[in-house]
């Protein structure tokens, strides 16, 4: 997502009208969760105002890593507050998965961990889960090198404490390829919960893009306004703005510009007769009049000068 993330990290990237996080809090709510617990060693500073300004449940613990910890090392740098059953989460995927459904099964079979798993028609991005009777998982398999189908890790975990008796506090672990491998050989009880509702990793801007055409049309909770329009932003009567567009808080679109199957961070300007297409424009860049950008990612503060056409660029911030 460079270099989007070069100035705000992936869980806070705008999604729809707010940061990403907060729908992956609100997930959590929806589900009586009541603490949340974060931590990130990138830009750690960027999720001050936004704990600020979070209001629903669940309430948010933060975590320091001064250094990068990892999966694993970072779950287990929260040892102290996790004393039964807890959820683990990634903070880019966007899903409807049934938590609650989740840990009723990890219950039911007595796991130490269950894994949600979702079916991809392209695995090479994800690696396998391969599982066998009643989803017990057997290994995680790397990376396919050719586009197959198959079941892959969703990134949502549930977890008895013990997990976290042989993982090394303040130190780098994976729970992906270092905790889950190892306690699948010691024929500890490790299962797959089959997840075949809504699941997108925001990971590349195809994908995020793509979340949001799914947002705004409604196959992922209720239907948005399309297009949908930021707080105080302006959008003269004269351009053309296509359904697939978020236009963030306080940005404004002049007259004769297009703007199609895109989103626009917070505060950005696009000038008259410019064109913006299937593209995500970070906070506060501007486009100058008749310009055109497609298929490009510009960082938060770029500039396009008036009449310059960009097509698959990734222009750095200004």
């Amino acid at each position: 997502m460079r270099p989007l993330t070069d100035t705000v990290p992936k869980p806070l990237l705008p999604f729809m009208d707010r940061p990403f996080l907060h729908h992956v809090l609100d997930h959590l709510g929806r589900y009586g969760v009541e603490e949340a617990i974060c931590s990130s060693p990138y830009l750690e500073s960027a999720f001050r105002s936004f704990l600020g300004e979070r209001t629903n449940a669940p309430r948010v613990t933060w975590i320091a890593e001064e250094v990068p910890l990892g999966t694993g090392g970072a779950i287990a740098g929260a040892r102290g507050l996790l004393p039964e059953t807890f959820l683990v989460l990634n903070g880019d995927v966007l899903t409807d998965l049934d938590l609650g459904a989740l840990v009723a099964r990890h219950r039911e079979r007595g796991a130490v961990a269950t894994i949600a798993s979702i079916r991809v028609p392209d695995a090479r991005p994800y690696g396998l889960v391969e599982t066998g009777p009643q989803d017990r998982v057997r290994a995680f398999r790397e990376k396919p090198q050719e586009p197959i189908p198959g079941t892959v890790n969703a990134g949502t975990y549930v977890l008895e404490p013990e997990v976290l008796d042989d993982v090394a506090g303040l130190a780098p672990v994976s729970i992906e390829r270092d905790t889950f491998p190892a306690l699948i050989r010691s024929g500890r009880s490790v299962f797959s919960f089959r997840w075949d509702g809504y699941w997108r990793d925001l990971g590349t801007p195809r994908a995020y893009l793509e979340a949001h055409a799914d947002a705004l049309m409604g196959r992922i909770g209720p239907a948005g306004p399309r297009p949908l329009i930021g707080a105080g932003a302006s959008v003269d009567p004269r351009a053309t703005i296509g359904e697939l567009v978020v236009v963030g808080a306080g940005s404004s679109v002049g007259p004769g510009a297009k703007i199609e199957g895109s989103v626009l961070h917070p505060g950005t300007r696009v000038d008259p007769d410019a064109s913006v297409v299937g593209s995500i424009l970070g906070e506060g860049v501007r486009v100058g009049a008749g310009a055109s950008v497609i298929s490009s990612i510009l960082g938060r503060g770029a500039e396009v000068p008036p009449g310059a056409s960009l097509e698959a660029v990734r222009l750095p911030a200004g």
